[in-house]
């Protein structure tokens, strides 16, 4: 089991890619804790995933995400594993969907990753691993708040990676395709939007939209000891979208 014995921290993890995340790291043998702002969600995932800890968490404040590291170490004993994947998911441009953005997606793990260092530098094999897009990658007409915070993100992946080295912290990015999953935002496209929705399919070559499942593997590698000598990369999960 690639990470038995580990104890993984998934910011965001209650729904789509962040509980797909939580239930490998489970299944590889970790001891994993969740946060995410519903109680239900939550719950459900501990139950799916036979997860350690769960814990509601609004990942726009900084207060909260002091007091959600802070108990998740102590009730796993320490945190091995940070996975910053939480989105506020502003789609538009104006100012709501720039603070949402701006204040989950970047200051989330910027304040998560701040709280847990401390307990990764006393870790063995530590790992912090954050979940940007492909949006960040490229330019993103439809939701340019979301493409420039999820560049922001990779941008600051290579700095944490640059500063923790030394401290035995590796710190990668992946960077999601279009990924389909029920009630996710691809799913209400279908519904909602169909013209957009069969516009990007037709650009995705293999026929299909990616999985959860399918990003949770990649992350799962990068928190393995298999990927030891990983660090500072951005690694796209998108099926060679965009491609064609």
């Amino acid at each position: 089991m690639e990470l038995l014995g580990k104890r993984v921290v998934v910011a965001g993890g209650s729904r789509g890619i962040g509980r797909a995340i939580a239930i490998a790291c489970a299944a590889q043998g970790a001891q994993v804790s969740i946060c995410a702002r519903g109680e239900a969600a939550l719950a459900e995932a501990k139950l799916a995933g036979k997860l350690a800890h769960t814990s509601s968490c609004d990942l726009s404040k900084l207060d909260q995400i002091e007091a959600y590291i802070a108990e998740a170490a102590s009730v796993l004993g320490g945190i091995d594993v940070l996975v910053n994947n939480a989105t506020g998911y502003g789609p538009t441009d104006d100012e709501a969907s720039w603070e949402a953005n701006l204040q989950v997606d970047l200051m989330g793990l910027v304040r998560a990753s701040r709280f847990a260092v401390p307990h990764l530098k006393v870790s063995s094999g530590a790992a912090i691993i954050n979940i940007a897009s492909g949006s960040g990658l490229n330019p993103s007409v439809r939701s340019p708040a979301y493409g420039a915070a999820k560049a922001a993100v990779i941008h600051y992946t290579r700095t944490q990676a640059a500063a923790l080295i030394r401290s035995g912290i590796r710190v990668n990015c992946v960077a999601p395709g279009s990924i389909e999953f029920k009630d996710g935002v691809w799913d209400r496209r279908k519904r909602d939007e169909p013209d957009l929705y069969n516009a990007t399919l037709a650009n995705c070559p293999m026929g299909r939209m990616g999985t959860p499942e399918e990003v949770a593997e990649v992350v799962v590698f990068l928190a393995s000891p298999r990927a030891s000598w990983v660090t500072a990369q951005v690694i796209s999960v998108n099926g060679g979208q965009g491609l064609r």
